[in-house]
């Protein structure tokens, strides 16, 4: 069953920018673009870099140690879409942003 955990506040995440957040045992991304809000799994596959440290354009995330670029809304690594990070859902509550955990 879904549930939605308080990952942050809306002013935590700076417009164009992403934060890394610890929930249980992972890390997870979250990126304001454009003020709509979207969360990956931190962690690029490749070696291990937090996306959270990526640049951010056009809806995608470079990895800042090798630029593997990953989707924000679905986590799917650009270059080989077969390949992908979790991504979750995100809504706002007042000033709270709410990840949807599985």
């Amino acid at each position: 069953m879904a549930r939605q955990i308080a990952i942050a506040k809306v002013g935590d995440i700076p417009l164009g920018e992403g934060r890394a957040f610890p929930v249980g045992d992972c890390m997870i991304a979250v990126f304001n673009d454009n003020g709509e809000f979207f969360a990956i799994d931190d962690f690029c596959p490749h070696q291990g870099a937090s996306l959270a440290c990526g640049y951010l354009q056009d809806g995608a995330v470079s990895c800042p140690w090798h630029a593997w670029r990953f989707s924000i809304r679905n986590g799917a690594w650009l270059d080989n879409p077969k390949i992908k990070v979790d991504s979750y859902p995100v809504t706002i509550d007042g000033e709270n942003l709410l990840v949807e955990l599985p």
